[in-house]
């Protein structure tokens, strides 16, 4: 089965003007910024999820990419699962110390616990 090139426009489906051209709209992404000034928050949160815990780490200002490779590093140290989705590190289960002491073991000493 051949893949198409969807590319979003916002809700647009379709337009009677012969001229429309879709916005390419570029998104810039913020430059990563070091670990130490990072100000993550660690928090439980079990509200949507059929009453599992997760923990969240939300704050992470930098690229998508950069964001993907903690919450990677961060699942791998917990030996859980998890996600990077909306702005958010979600990792499996109550890991909030593990997480903590990882994060301030690798630089990232702005953080902490919120909840």
């Amino acid at each position: 089965m051949a893949q198409k090139k969807i590319t979003s426009l916002g809700g647009l489906v379709y337009s009677t003007d012969p001229n429309f051209k879709p916005e390419t709209g570029n998104v810039e992404e913020d430059e990563t910024l070091p670990p130490a000034q990072q100000k993550l928050k660690i928090w439980l949160d079990k509200k949507h999820r059929a009453g599992k815990a997760v923990t969240l780490i939300e704050g992470f200002t930098g690229k998508n990419t950069d964001r993907e490779d903690l919450g990677k590093k961060l699942k791998s140290f917990c030996g859980t699962g998890g996600s990077v989705k909306d702005g958010e590190i979600i990792v499996q289960g109550d890991n909030r110390d593990k997480i903590l002491q990882w994060l301030q073991k690798n630089g990232y000493t702005n953080s902490k616990k919120a909840g």
